[in-house]
């Protein structure tokens, strides 16, 4: 049963990651995610149904559409991949000890939390600006993962945090813009980091924080001098996944640091 469970979320993981290529294309660009129908970026020709299978259809047409030829990105299979990889890592998480109705929601809404998160952190990178409705559908989901603590085990703990990391967030950006007479900070961090409170305890919160942090440095001290903004969104969402997937071996390097 646990295998039939892992290859369910594995194939709503994929389809998740098609759905996240729409959103990622389509948001930052103000269109509609229901209408047209998938279409060639380049014709604009309707695809059809086996054109948008995951991964697959990449493959399948040799990386060029059916219709113009025009290559097709790797950043859609791609898209696709890592986020079959994020569903199954929540579930892994989430339901390795035991599968209830409990482990499963909070492995859903944490996959489908950490997808948006990616086409976030991708639209970040190009844009430098994400669209609210994406980052509210991410804390959304991210709340829901902190409520069933809540609901079955009346543990406030995640939802507390996600609300003082917040409000942290909030003051450190007044204070930086303040100090540096500029935006210092987007309002898009403050959600990020509601989120990781949300989802991690306090002390894996802070230190997916300070991973996040440690992870900008080299691509500061890279792109500084060409007048690039640092997106630091991926680099939050990046340090949230590697916290929750390495929290045991975080835990235990702490641990050595202060024998």
């Amino acid at each position: 049963m646990f295998e039939i469970y892992a290859i369910v979320f594995a194939v709503f993981g994929l389809c998740m990651g098609s759905f996240a290529n729409v959103l990622i294309y389509r948001l930052p660009r103000q269109k509609s995610i229901n209408f047209p129908p998938s279409s060639c970026p380049k014709c604009d020709h309707k695809l059809k149904f086996y054109h948008n299978i995951p991964v697959f259809s990449w493959f399948f047409l040799r990386a060029k559409c059916a219709f113009c030829n025009s290559k097709i990105s790797p950043i859609y299979p791609l898209v696709e991949i890592c986020s079959c990889a994020l569903m199954l890592v929540s579930f892994f998480g989430e339901c390795v000890d035991f599968i209830d109705v409990q482990s499963l929601f909070r492995a859903f809404a944490l996959g489908v939390c950490l997808i948006l998160l990616l086409a976030l952190s991708l639209i970040d990178l190009e844009f430098k600006a994400v669209p609210d409705s994406l980052l509210f559908s991410a804390l959304g989901f991210a709340l829901l993962f902190a409520a069933s603590e809540v609901f079955c085990e009346f543990d406030f703990s995640l939802i507390i945090n996600s609300i003082c990391l917040a409000i942290v967030f909030w003051l450190l950006r007044f204070i930086l813009s303040a100090a540096m007479k500029r935006e210092a900070m987007g309002s898009a961090d403050i959600f990020i980091a509601a989120i990781i409170g949300a989802i991690l305890p306090l002390n894996l919160a802070l230190l997916a924080i300070y991973t996040a942090a440690v992870l900008t440095l080299p691509a500061y001290l890279i792109i500084r001098k060409k007048d690039y903004e640092l997106a630091f969104v991926p680099f939050l969402s990046l340090g949230l996944v590697l916290v929750y997937i390495f929290k045991e071996e975080y835990i235990n390097f702490i641990g050595f640091l202060y024998e």
